[in-house]
C-alpha cells in the first residue's frame, strides 16, 4: 500500500477519523525580574490564571539585567523592562514592542543621601554613585534639575545599582541613585541616610511594561492579547483589600520575603489598570503619557551617547491590546 504524503496529511486533521496527535505549539516565553510591577504577575502564575485564558505562557525569572539580555539573545520571546531600557535594547537591534503598561514608579526610585545631607543642593562637589545611563541616572537629573543644579555640579561613580548600598555605606559617595530594594537595602544599612528626591516626585518618569518582540507578536498576536487581558484581573486582586493580603504572600515568596516587609515596595509602585493604560497610552507631552516619558528618555539616551541616533518611540508602544477591552 502507497501512503502518500496528501493521505498523511487527513490523516492528521482527523479526516478519517484517526487523528495523529500534532505538536502542541511552544508556550511563550516572558523574562521577569524583582521590581513589584512585574512580581504582581506572580498572582496570575499561581492563581492558573493564564490556563484559564487559554494560554500556554512561561515565565522564567531573571536578574534585571541578565533579562534584557536573555531578550536579545532570543531566548524569551517577551521581557518586562522600563520604558527607556526597551529603547536601549531596540537600539542595539532588538526591537520590541510593549503591549501592556505594568505601572510607573511612584516612590521606589530614590536618592539617599549619607547622615547630615540636608537637602539636594547640598550635594553640589560631592560623589553620587549610580548605575550611569539607566532610569535612576535620569532620575538623579531630574533631581538636581529642580534644584538649580546640573549634572557638572556633582561628580557621578559608576556602580551597579546592587552594590550602591555598600557604596554609600563605605563613605565613597555622599549620596546614591538606587531602586528598590537596593535602595531599602541602603536605607537600613546606614543610619540617618535618607530620601531626598524619589520618582514619587516625578511620577510618569519611569513607566514599566511588557514588551514583546517583533517577531513574537507577528506570529502570536491572539496569544499575547490574551496575556494581556489577564493584567486588569491581577491588578483587581491586589487593589482589593479583601484579597491584598494573599497577593502579597505570594509576591513577597517569589522574592524571599515576608508580607508585611514586601507592603512598602508595593506602596512605591503605581499599578496601572485598565483605565489608567488608557489615559497612559494617550498620546502627549508630559509624564502623564508613556509618549511623553519615552521620548524624555529617548532624548536622555542620546544626549549620554547611550545610542547614537534617536529612536522611533511610536513604535515601541502599541495601545491596541488595551484599547480593545474598553
Amino acid at each position: 500500500m502507497i501512503v502518500t504524503r496528501t493521505i498523511l496529511h487527513l490523516l492528521a486533521l482527523g479526516v478519517f477519523g484517526l487523528a495523529v496527535p500534532l505538536q502542541a505549539a511552544e508556550p511563550l516565553k516572558v523574562a521577569y525580574s524583582d521590581w513589584p510591577g512585574w512580581v504582581a504577575w506572580e498572582v496570575a502564575i499561581q492563581k492558573g490564571w493564564f490556563k484559564d485564558a487559554g494560554v500556554a505562557v512561561d515565565f522564567v525569572w531573571f536578574e534585571y539585567g541578565p533579562s534584557m539580555d536573555a531578550f536579545t539573545a532570543g531566548k524569551v520571546d517577551a521581557v518586562c523592562v522600563t520604558n527607556g531600557d526597551a529603547l536601549v535594547t531596540g537600539s542595539a537591534g532588538k526591537a520590541s514592542t510593549c503591549i501592556v503598561l505594568n505601572d510607573y514608579s511612584n516612590g521606589n526610585d530614590m536618592i539617599i543621601a549619607a547622615p547630615g545631607t540636608a537637602d539636594i543642593k547640598a550635594l553640589k562637589g560631592k560623589k553620587i554613585g549610580v548605575e550611569l545611563n539607566l532610569v535612576d541616572h535620569l532620575l538623579l537629573l531630574k533631581a538636581l534639575e529642580a534644584n538649580g543644579l546640573a549634572e557638572g555640579d556633582v561628580t557621578l561613580v559608576n556602580m551597579p545599582t546592587n552594590e550602591t548600598p555598600q557604596g554609600l555605606a563605605s563613605g565613597g559617595v555622599a549620596a546614591i541613585a538606587a531602586w528598590q530594594p537596593n535602595a531599602g537595602q541602603a536605607l537600613r544599612q546606614v543610619a540617618g541616610s535618607k530620601v531626598l528626591f524619589s520618582s514619587k516626585n516625578a511620577p510618569g518618569l519611569i513607566y514599566d511594561g511588557l514588551y514583546v518582540s517583533r517577531e513574537s507578536l507577528a506570529t502570536s498576536k491572539a496569544e499575547w492579547a490574551k496575556v494581556v487581558a489577564v493584567w486588569p484581573k491581577v491588578v483587581a486582586f491586589i487593589a482589593d483589600p479583601k484579597t491584598q493580603p494573599e497577593a502579597l504572600k505570594l509576591m513577597s515568596a517569589r522574592v524571599m520575603l515576608t508580607a508585611e516587609q514586601y507592603k512598602p515596595l508595593l506602596d512605591g509602585t503605581h499599578l496601572l489598570d485598565l483605565a489608567a493604560n488608557h489615559t497612559a497610552y494617550t498620546v502627549g507631552a508630559g509624564l502623564d503619557s508613556v509618549y511623553g516619558s519615552s521620548t524624555i528618555v529617548n532624548a536622555f539616551n542620546v544626549a549620554h551617547g547611550v545610542y547614537k541616533e534617536a529612536q522611533d518611540v511610536k513604535a515601541y508602544l502599541d495601545p491596541s491590546f488595551t484599547a480593545a477591552m474598553k
